[in-house]
């Protein structure tokens, strides 16, 4: 197979066929003196007996979270911090990140953080850090019952992606990771987009070489824009698309003590503001009708009620990119046409929840 590895100004993204051989290179480049594993518990099951007789692993002290976003808090930011300094871990020292978004969300600020700073490696194990949580360097938690409210920019030594994580996981987990991509075929063309509208999702028979390909094709996206504006001082925004929504539903959906994974929140996201492209930016309706029918087959819809819009519409003002009281959409006037800064009036976000309810 031909190499993949992803040539970057910022991060070294490596699109693994021997995942052995290309952690052990990264280890070796970071001249640690001590060497911590993370993972959450549902790492630890399923992907850490794949690795963990890696002779580049042997005498590391492994660290373990509670699985979810429900444990992207400080209490478990401080439980890291604890084993670190229980290990005598020093500012040279390496953690390595394995495990999804949560995971290396948190351990990345974690390192970041611990003596000012420590080295940190990530291999994420499911579709959406492989697309996205573990790519560009923000690390963070949630705080106040909001998502990813406290963090720092700080991108990994390394990030190594190996699809045989793939086969750990179920269907909606494989979806969540899949919106992301979506997301990034919006953002790029029409041949990337309409590529990806035409996977059976629903397969039984995963495809890893299929799915190695696309997740270097969505990760190149992605670390494109990201090497042109690492801390999200402009261009960086486009990678909000969905996500202004997305965030404040899955802020809601945690008030009301319902678990959603993210890259639903992103589908439905998405919804909502390609409703939101039509009306402000033009985005053609054909192509939005058939975004929005694929979303609909493999995520369902978000049970929303008329009498949450005001709660779902005052989270959305919480939103990290927002200036003063507007509310800042990513919008598209075409596929790859990407409109920054928008707003809209709370009768055109009512009228797209709306639509994400009956549309």
């Amino acid at each position: 197979m031909q190499d993949l590895s992803i040539v970057m100004k910022t991060q070294n993204v490596i699109i693994s066929q021997c995942l052995e051989r290309d952690l052990e290179a990264a280890i070796k480049k970071c001249n640690y003196d001590r060497l911590f594993v993370l993972t959450d518990t549902n790492t630890v099951e399923n992907c850490w007996p794949l690795v963990c007789g890696f002779a580049c692993l042997q005498g590391a002290k492994v660290i373990t979270i509670g699985a979810s976003d429900d444990n992207k808090t400080v209490e478990s930011l401080c439980h890291v911090w604890d084993e670190l300094q229980s290990g005598s871990a020093t500012r040279h020292s390496l953690l390595v990140n394995i495990g999804g978004g949560m995971v290396t969300d948190l351990g990345g600020f974690a390192a970041s953080t611990y003596q000012r700073g420590i080295q940190y490696i990530n291999i994420p194990t499911t579709l959406l850090a492989m697309v996205d949580a573990s790519v560009g360097g923000k690390t963070g938690i949630n705080y106040g019952g909001l998502k990813n409210q406290v963090g720092v920019f700080n991108l990994a030594s390394s990030v190594i992606l190996h699809t045989c994580f793939l086969k750990t996981l179920d269907h909606p987990n494989i979806a969540s990771g899949y919106a992301e991509m979506l997301k990034h075929g919006l953002l790029s063309d029409d041949e990337r987009w309409a590529g990806l509208l035409a996977v059976d999702l629903a397969s039984q028979n995963l495809d890893l070489d299929q799915m190695r390909l696309m997740v270097a094709s969505s990760v190149a996206i992605k670390q494109h824009v990201v090497d042109e504006d690492p801390t999200e001082k402009g261009m960086r925004k486009v990678l909000n698309l969905g996500h202004t929504v997305g965030h404040a539903i899955e802020s809601l959906a945690m008030e009301q003590g319902r678990t959603i994974l993210h890259g639903y929140a992103v589908a439905w996201g998405l919804v909502c503001e390609l409703y939101m492209s039509v009306a402000l930016c033009g985005f053609p309706q054909e192509k939005m009708r058939q975004t929005v029918q694929f979303i609909h087959q493999t995520y369902g819809r978000f049970d929303l009620d008329c009498k949450d819009y005001d709660r779902l519409y005052e989270l959305m003002r919480h939103d990290k990119k927002n200036v003063g009281n507007n509310i800042n959409f990513a919008l598209l006037a075409n596929v790859g046409d990407v409109r920054l800064d928008q707003k809209a009036s709370r009768e055109l976000v009512y009228e797209a929840f709306d639509f994400l309810r009956e549309g």
